[in-house]
């Protein structure tokens, strides 16, 4: 039975290897790992502190750092920022910014990303800011359209995302993409 176990495991070693050579930077975990998991990690390995502004997400992107036993070490807050006065106040989100490109922007989810991260004095400032659904959505700014921050080490820096599903749907792929792109941004930041 052993010899059999060894067999297989010469003949799917290969595959495997060649599997996580095509997905390089894809492919996160194996299992029932999740990318919050591990991305999480990472900042915990590196000591990296994060803190995270919501709108859209209405407080599933903290919720996701607080499902990690240990993550006091490296989380220090997470801030549902719904209403332009709270972004203002809270964050510094200029009156301007929102007048000029609204709420749903990659201006706002800039500031809102810088201003959490000079609050909490951390190293990492995560903000999500968009059009969950069912209703709000504009020609211009559809239900799905979602803009989020990210300050890294001194830099801003957003990305806006296209979801498709319900409003749970939208706000769960959004935390996902905030995680995925976290974990990118450490991995290219150590590969230069």
């Amino acid at each position: 039975k052993k010899k059999r176990k060894e067999e297989a495991n010469d003949i799917i070693k290969p595959v495997a290897d060649e599997i996580y050579r095509r997905l390089g930077s894809d492919l996160y975990a194996e299992g029932d790992t999740t990318i919050s998991e591990v991305t999480c990690g990472m900042l915990m390995e590196r000591g990296l502190t994060a803190a995270v502004s919501e709108s859209c997400t209405g407080g599933l992107l903290a919720s996701r750092f607080t499902d990690i036993p240990g993550i006091s070490k490296i989380f220090v807050e997470g801030d549902v920022t719904y209403s332009n006065d709270a972004k203002m106040r809270r964050l510094g989100v200029k009156r301007e910014t929102l007048e000029k490109y609204g709420a749903v922007s990659h201006e706002v989810a800039a500031e809102m990303a810088y201003g959490i991260a000079k609050a909490a004095k951390t190293d990492i400032g995560l903000s999500t800011t968009g059009i969950a659904g069912p209703g709000g959505g504009t020609p211009e700014k559809p239900v799905g359209m979602v803009f989020i921050g990210m300050y890294y080490k001194g830099k801003v820096k957003t990305k806006e995302l296209h979801m498709v599903g319900n409003r749970e749907r939208i706000r769960e792929k959004t935390v996902d993409s905030v995680f995925d792109w976290l974990r990118r941004t450490i991995l290219a930041e150590e590969e230069v």
